[in-house]
């Protein structure tokens, strides 16, 4: 009876903890949907845009790193079987999660006509 007592609380101990490892990181992190199009001509591709970035909360600046980030990806899920064309267009949606930290500090830096010389 004991050790039935001992099994039910480890297996609700494992229970709850694989609970809360699942919804952490939902708490620190942001999720980005980003719509591309790959052109395909004769099952190579030819061309990779960005359509659209959903994400309210950014900069210009975080925007354009964003679709930088979905280019690289898109390029690299070219040539996944289910995404190949012979010829036409695929549209893909990419969901890009970054931290919020990391977010924040992603600020675009001072051109370097921007920085008074004088004062240094």
């Amino acid at each position: 009876m004991n050790s039935l007592k001992i099994s039910i609380l480890a297996f609700c101990f494992l229970f709850a903890t694989n609970i809360f490892a699942q919804s952490g990181y939902q708490k620190d992190s942001l999720q980005i949907k980003v719509y591309t199009k790959i052109e395909y001509k004769d099952s190579y591709a030819t061309d990779i845009r960005i359509d659209k970035v959903f994400c309210d909360y950014c900069s210009e600046y975080q925007t354009e790193k964003v679709k930088e980030e979905a280019k690289k990806i898109a390029y690299y899920e070219r040539n996944e079987k289910q995404n190949r064309l012979k010829n036409g267009i695929k549209k893909l949606t990419l969901y890009i999660r970054v931290s919020k930290k990391d977010l924040l500090e992603l600020k675009q830096e001072k051109p370097l006509d921007s920085i008074n010389y004088n004062k240094l």
